[in-house]
């Protein structure tokens, strides 16, 4: 069963993350298998720098470039075939980003694209490639990282609305976020899902997956949480100090504080779309940047057959 090593590399505003997948060929006429390899998440927060400041500063370049280095490394030690590397909302903010690709590139060989709010949703959508029982009904993915959240909006596993709004953790955390920001995204959902009573919402991200293990009353086996316990942690947390969530909740340091306005901006599109219940699938912008390199290999092969 011949086996193909794929990697993605996500440079978000608070944390980039390497992803590595095997994907295994099966037989004929059974979809092939996707296996985590390894996941690593380090918490550079370059948002903290870029939506303060609008540049990222020349210590946070210095640990960029060396962190690079060290997910070339590993990519080597893994065997991987093809990788992508996409930069999202603080990269596109950042006065001196462009800049900085292109040294990173020098020094070590990581070719790493600013992908732009749009191109990011649709990579989040196509992660539904591996979420196949999701697809009928009403959704809305949502995918809520610190420069921004992207919202993808299904009917019956059809893409009928796709954006990306400039409402994130570390944004909300800096003061970049406007009540008129607030005020465009909620008319903008509500303008485009009027015609629909109830849309459920798929989440993405690391704090939906933190905020699904912190609460207890939740459907284990459909892997959603009510919009009614998403409203109870969040007032619970809310509260408390960033220090004081550490210590009562177990979160590390660059969780505690976003993980409030995580919760913000779900229970937020929830009210507009009148959701019940949030699904929480595990997923993100790396499995769909995976997906994406799969679906192209897959696409060759079938020219060639």
């Amino acid at each position: 069963m011949p086996v193909k090593n794929y990697a993605a590399i996500d440079i978000g505003s608070n944390a980039v993350r390497l992803l590595i997948k095997s994907v295994s060929s099966s037989i004929q006429g059974k979809e092939d298998k996707f296996s985590k390899v390894l996941l690593l998440r380090v918490p550079l927060r370059l948002g903290f720098d870029v939506f303060e400041k609008k540049r990222i500063s020349p210590e946070k370049e210095e640990r960029m470039r060396r962190l690079m280095k060290a997910y070339r490394h590993l990519m080597k030690i893994y065997g991987v075939e093809r990788y992508r590397a996409c930069a999202t909302s603080a990269m596109r903010d950042a006065e001196n980003g462009k800049s900085i690709i292109k040294k990173i590139k020098k020094t070590t060989g990581i070719n790493i694209e600013i992908i732009d709010g749009q191109e990011e949703a649709k990579m989040v959508y196509n992660n539904h490639m591996e979420c196949r029982e999701d697809r009928n009904g009403n959704y809305m993915y949502v995918d809520v990282g610190g420069g921004s959240t992207e919202v993808n909006f299904l009917v019956n596993g059809e893409l009928v609305y796709s954006k990306s709004f400039n409402i994130g953790t570390v944004r909300i955390l800096t003061g970049g976020v406007t009540e008129a920001a607030w005020q465009q995204m909620r008319d903008e959902i509500e303008e485009n899902t009027r015609n629909y009573p109830v849309v459920n919402i798929i989440g993405s991200g690391g704090n939906i997956n933190k905020l699904y293990r912190l609460i207890e009353k939740k459907d284990k086996k459909r892997k959603r949480i009510p919009v009614s316990s998403l409203q109870q942690i969040y007032d619970r947390l809310k509260i408390l100090t960033p220090e004081a969530r550490m210590d009562e909740y177990n979160l590390k340091p660059d969780r505690a504080d976003v993980i409030v306005p995580a919760s913000e901006i779900f229970l937020c599109l929830a009210e507009k779309l009148k959701s019940e219940y949030i699904y929480v699938p595990e997923i993100g912008l790396s499995d769909g940047i995976i997906d994406q390199l799969y679906a192209e290999d897959r696409g060759v092969e079938k020219l060639r057959s």
